[in-house]
């Protein structure tokens, strides 16, 4: 079987389990103090899970969180109403949070960064023979041109990076929060004889600019941590910090 750690982004994750709908897989899971493998056999669903959440802030006046947790192909068409529902009460800044997102869909990051741009491009790809390929802006039914805080954290990865970097570098949003992860490459898994799992990198991301997302990942405009002792005790200094810039402006 392929090991799974707590190291791999989600949509590699993701990935490897799944598969045609009615097949099973069986997955294996190793728990602090049991001495045996758990084993569980799933037979794969379709299981329609909403990829987008949002709510208004109590606080400033006219400000709206949207939380984005993977890039589905339903993701584009859930910003869409939640940014019809969000204006409808009055949005006119937005909090974008993309921390703990592992990525997903190349074409959801490419279609949720069209929301915030006018025009440009999203980002470059550039395969391993050399060829280049940039995606442009692509255009959406409802789209928001005000002031964007983005959240992000050392696990906001790949599709969320391309979204988090587009708008940084077209200074759409600031980035507030830790560094981001470094997924910034199209792997593809092959299985080898002796039944290890060798990785070829195929491809490697570039925000418009040129940055390479790749083992770098991204730096904050506004760099705040968020500790095990803040989420313990249901503290948010990031969510803080982004609701004190989009009532300052600093």
């Amino acid at each position: 079987g392929q090991p799974i750690t707590a190291e791999m982004p989600q949509d590699e994750v993701i990935n490897l389990i799944r598969g045609p709908v009615g097949t099973t897989v069986r997955i294996e899971v190793r728990r602090s103090g049991v001495n045996e493998p758990l084993a569980f056999t799933i037979k794969r669903q379709r299981i329609e899970t909403p990829s987008v959440q949002w709510r208004m802030l109590d606080v400033p006046p006219g400000a709206g969180y949207i939380q984005i947790t993977i890039f589905t192909e339903r993701t584009a068409r859930e910003m869409a109403e939640a940014l019809r529902d969000l204006k409808g009460q009055g949005m006119q800044k937005l909090v974008l949070d993309l921390r703990h997102n592992g990525g997903g869909l190349l074409d959801a990051a490419i279609d949720v960064s069209s929301i915030f741009l006018r025009d440009g491009v999203v980002l470059h790809e550039q395969k391993t023979g050399g060829e280049e390929k940039s995606y442009p802006v692509r255009r959406q039914p409802v789209t928001f041109d005000g002031p964007v805080v983005i959240l992000v954290d050392n696990a906001t990865a790949s599709a969320s990076e391309i979204v988090a970097g587009a708008l940084q570098d077209y200074g759409r949003g600031i980035l507030l929060g830790e560094q981001t992860f470094g997924k910034g490459s199209v792997q593809v898994p092959h299985r080898l004889s002796d039944g290890s799992l060798l990785r070829v990198t195929t491809a490697r991301w570039f925000t418009p600019k040129g940055r390479g997302i790749e083992e770098n990942g991204l730096q904050p405009d506004i760099e705040v941590d968020r500790t095990l002792e803040d989420r313990a005790a249901g503290r948010d200094p990031q969510l803080d910090r982004a609701v004190e810039y989009l009532t300052t402006g600093k």
